[in-house]
């Protein structure tokens, strides 16, 4: 079986967002105060130690959900062109009860300084009567567990226990803003977890993949298409999508480029926020939503950037664009909607077909020239497995390793080919060329003259890796290096030594890099 998951569920601004986040040790979902910010389901992978410190650890999936009863702030039900938000309401529950419904133990959060509401007893009643997602398996009641939120101290400890009251025992307790009896809550959580199994393992990722892309490109819709469910709320509303949501979905390996005896494909597909122009955010929680979409493209292996075919392409395309850039990601840019477009004509009075919007993308997206394009229709799902075969390669090409010997001769061509130009005389000379990493391609230069290689030569050289080398539509990364006195000697040994030597050289020029080394980017 899969490992245990935990539903946290309650009404809003009681905590559960904080409560998820003070578990996991990390800034998963978004906390703000106003109602109805968390709208789809958000999971993480939350590790449990043994109470005892001698048993084993136990991963235990652990699911956010929307405060249910209010999806709007007070005098917020409309965004800023009209659309009212209060049409949410049916696919947020949605959402909530299928999160009680696949869970093995749920979390009914109430808010400690607050006390019991009206909500929370309706709440309490649905739970109770079933009417908030099925909590039956396999002839089994899923138990139900009150979590006293905003338990600041011992003062509050008392008020916590009026929560009993409501029949689903005796409450656990904490508090996410100071951690006050955090370890406690954990320690009783491994205990209510159902009895382990030999199969118990957190599923294993062959591919994280993380979707960008600006308000409305189609990235909830494409994440449902590969997850085979309503995973993610599809919402014509601009910016329904706030959180960055994990979801995991299983494809047959034929249908990515492997073969039959490569089984299934295990992808985590990383859905972000809608983005826009800075200059255009409504308050604290877009920012939060940008912060997000940030740290999705970190974490993830390779990006599909979505592109609408239907419009123009905009400042935020070219600005997520650049974001990928700088993480130097593998990234496949998905032109999405195209069966709005297929029938329109180019300038020469013809049907458009994908050549003609490639070479639009190469105009108006210089920097990513070097990426490649798949078209797609999310909705109807054309072309969509092959574009995540395509992100496959992707992260194929940013993992090879290439031998120092291969590239101190390709680089060696390169310079007596065309060398940079000489600045009062003085000729470039490269001593030494290594890859030094993977995931990007890393290549340091150790030369005589950093100067010498100008933004210029440097994408002459970018350009003829791309040609002799396995990283043809990948970002790679090169630094320029002067040679050191005490390089000398370890150069000498590096090139005439065994792979061991070398590495370890190598591993040497890597520790020395800057945090941030200056980067190739298109004009």
């Amino acid at each position: 079986m899969p490992v245990p998951r935990i539903a946290i569920v309650g009404r809003p601004n009681v905590g559960k967002s904080s409560l998820l986040n003070m578990l996991a040790g990390d800034r998963v979902a978004i906390v703000e105060g106003t109602p109805g910010v968390t709208r789809d389901r958000v999971s993480t992978l939350v590790d449990l130690e043994d109470p005892k410190r001698q048993g084993e650890t136990r991963t235990v999936e652990l699911t956010d959900t929307g405060g249910f009863g209010v999806y709007v702030a007070e005098g917020e039900r409309y965004n800023e062109v009209g659309e009212d938000l209060a049409s949410l309401t049916k696919d947020i529950e949605q959402q909530i009860a299928d999160g009680v419904s696949t869970a093995d133990l749920i979390l009914f959060a109430i808010d400690t300084q607050a006390g019991i509401t009206p909500q929370d007893e309706a709440i309490a009643k649905m739970l109770r009567e079933q009417k908030l997602g099925n909590r039956e398996r396999d002839g089994k009641i899923v138990p139900v567990y009150i979590v006293a939120t905003k338990v600041d101290g011992p003062k509050w400890e008392n008020h916590a226990y009026e929560f009993s009251a409501l029949g689903f025992d005796e409450p656990l307790m904490c508090s996410a803003k100071n951690n006050y009896l955090r370890r406690d809550m954990s320690d009783r959580l491994y205990k209510l977890l159902p009895e382990p199994t030999d199969d118990e393992t957190p599923p294993d990722v062959d591919l994280k993949l993380a979707v960008i892309g600006k308000r409305n490109a189609g990235k909830s819709t494409l994440v449902n298409a590969l997850a085979g469910s309503r995973r993610v709320i599809v919402s014509e509303i601009a910016g329904t999508t706030r959180d960055s949501v994990d979801v995991h979905a299983t494809i047959p390996a034929t249908k990515v480029g492997g073969t039959k005896e490569d089984g299934d494909k295990s992808v985590m597909v990383i859905d972000t926020a809608g983005l826009r122009r800075k200059k255009s955010f409504q308050g604290p929680i877009e920012w939060y939503a940008y912060d997000r979409a940030q740290r999705a493209i970190e974490r993830a292996d390779a990006v599909l950037l979505l592109i609408d075919a239907s419009e123009k392409i905009s400042q935020v395309d070219e600005q997520l664009a650049m974001l990928v850039q700088k993480s130097f990601k593998p990234v496949v840019v998905v032109v999405n909607k195209w069966d709005l477009v297929k029938d329109r004509h180019n300038r020469h009075g013809k049907p458009i077909g994908p050549g003609d919007y490639v070479e639009y993308l190469n105009k108006e997206l210089k920097g990513l020239s070097f990426a490649p394009v798949a078209i797609i229709s999310a909705l109807d799902g054309t072309n969509l497995f092959d574009t995540i075969g395509l992100a496959f390669e992707m992260h194929g090409q940013s993992s090879e390793r290439m031998g120092t010997g291969k590239l101190n001769r390709v680089v060696r061509e390169i310079i007596e080919n065309r060398g940079p130009s000489s600045r009062l005389g003085t000729m470039a000379k490269i001593y030494y060329v290594s890859q030094v990493a993977t995931n990007p391609p890393t290549i340091v230069l150790v030369v005589n003259e950093p100067d010498l290689f100008t933004p210029n030569y440097q994408r002459y050289i970018m350009n003829r890796f791309r040609e002799r080398l396995p990283f043809e539509e990948v970002p790679i990364k090169l630094v320029i290096r002067a040679r050191t006195r005490r390089d000398e000697d370890k150069i000498r040994a590096a090139e005439q030594g065994t792979d061991e030597e070398r590495y370890a050289f190598d591993r040497e020029l890597l520790d020395e890099l800057p945090d941030d080394p200056e980067a190739y980017f298109e004009d």
